[in-house]
């Protein structure tokens, strides 16, 4: 079984916890269908933790469905879910008991996967409590795994042993398709973001066919059910998706899709930040942040298919804050001659090209995001020296006006003194020669 792209679907644990029952799931089956969400990709309905008897089958040694919670068994409810076009998916536990006290699945790994194969499960999630000391974390999966390729029905493998043994090093061996890497989320800011920060460096584990987890949604849930805690508000959880597509997770659902807001349902079918979760490349994204000392201006870039790229903007802060880019740390320095076509991708408004530095301001808890294009830039424009032929001609110098003659100076009488003086002196020299 090949899982390509990250897995889109809903999980009952962050709504529902142990209140979980045929109605609930039949009723959430109808309204994924009815409110868009399998069209939009989120294709498995997954039951967690609580759907069993305390205690299994004494003569089968089965897990066996809760008779009050599924009276008409887990096989009905599967083919509800098949009939709406929906995926089905299962529970158990890599220990002795659930994380709720239900039995796990340690030592009957292949039993309970010809179990849920028997129910019509298509998904697995494995949990982590009550693993004896003794054993080996990484071999438990590796035995799950097995059991599950034995079983006869292809049923995605999602381990969550919330990122022990260094989980990332080793999982994609055990079969897992995903693979929890954190503990346990809840509906607060502090959660999703420490979460996210947690696994920035751990991004390059994630690849199709084994992706990394980051817990269940908490969009939708404004701090009611069962991982309430503080609760969000809708800028938070636009963070709080962005992150997640951006890291390529899976996007499992945590709210009650029975019951979502305008501004929920709009922000989970939101095409284009879906295709950037589900991008062909599935390449995870880069910190390129740039500023110095402000800790809550947070940039994020990921490369898509098509030479296209994305960029979140991210303020952690309480307040409005600049967060600047220099698009050398996303590899275009200035002098390489490109900028990236940057398209809202909430607004859909075009602004332009951008390149060497970008700092918008961001508000509160607000993101920005970009889907760009990596285009040339246009050559600067140069005016050409005219050539003599192109050169206008001058205009004809106009003639030169003459200037008036001045009047002669009379002489003087000093000056005819002294020219009797040369007379008589030419006369003497006369006589003398006679």
């Amino acid at each position: 079984m090949n899982v390509m792209l990250p897995p889109m679907g809903f999980n009952t644990w962050n709504t529902f916890g142990a209140n979980i029952n045929e109605d609930v799931i039949l009723e959430t089956a109808d309204a994924m269908v009815e409110n868009g969400l399998l069209d939009a990709g989120y294709k498995y309905l997954v039951i967690d933790d609580c759907w069993s008897e305390y205690d299994r089958d004494p003569v089968t040694n089965k897990i066996v469905p809760s008779k009050v919670k599924f009276p008409h068994g887990m096989k009905y409810v599967s083919d509800y879910v098949h009939s709406k076009g929906l995926l089905f998916g299962m529970y158990s536990c890599a220990g002795v008991r659930t994380c709720a006290d239900y039995p796990g699945s340690f030592d009957h790994e292949f039993l309970d996967a010809e179990t849920f194969a028997e129910y019509g499960a298509d998904f697995l999630k494995y949990d982590f409590c009550f693993k004896p000391v003794t054993e080996n974390g990484p071999m438990l999966y590796r035995r799950m795994g097995m059991a599950l390729r034995a079983c006869g029905r292809d049923i995605l493998f999602s381990a969550c042993n919330w990122g022990s043994d260094d989980v990332g090093r080793w999982i994609r061996a055990t079969g897992a398709h995903m693979y929890r890497s954190t503990g346990d989320i809840n509906d607060s800011f502090k959660s999703f973001t420490d979460i996210a920060d947690s696994q920035i460096d751990n991004l390059c584990y994630s690849a199709p066919n084994c992706f990394n987890d980051i817990d269940m949604l908490t969009i939708g849930m404004y701090g009611k059910g069962n991982v309430g805690a503080t609760g969000c508000d809708d800028t938070d959880y636009k963070m709080q998706f962005t992150l997640w597509c951006m890291y390529s997770a899976p996007l499992m659902i945590g709210c009650d899709v029975r019951n979502m807001t305008p501004e929920t349902k709009a922000l989970l079918l939101n095409k284009d930040l879906i295709a950037i979760d589900q991008d062909p490349d599935v390449r995870p994204a880069f910190n390129a942040t740039s500023h110095p000392w402000n800790g809550n201006a947070k940039v994020l870039i990921k490369m898509l298919a098509n030479n296209e790229y994305a960029f979140a903007f991210l303020n952690y802060g309480d307040g409005d804050t600049k967060v600047p880019l220099y698009f050398i740390d996303a590899g275009v320095p200035a002098s390489s001659g490109y900028g990236f076509e940057m398209t809202d991708v909430f607004t859909g408004e075009n602004i332009g090209i951008k390149h060497d530095y970008m700092c918008p301001i961001v508000p509160r808890h607000g993101t920005l995001l970009y889907r760009a294009k990596l285009v040339k830039l246009p050559a600067p424009e140069v005016i050409p020296a005219p050539i003599a032929e192109d050169m206008p001609k001058a205009a004809p110098a106009e003639p030169k006006k003459a200037a008036p003659k001045k009047a002669a100076p009379k002489k003087t009488a000093a000056k005819k003194t002294s020219a009797a003086k040369r007379t008589a002196g030419t006369k003497r020299t006369e006589k003398k020669a006679d």
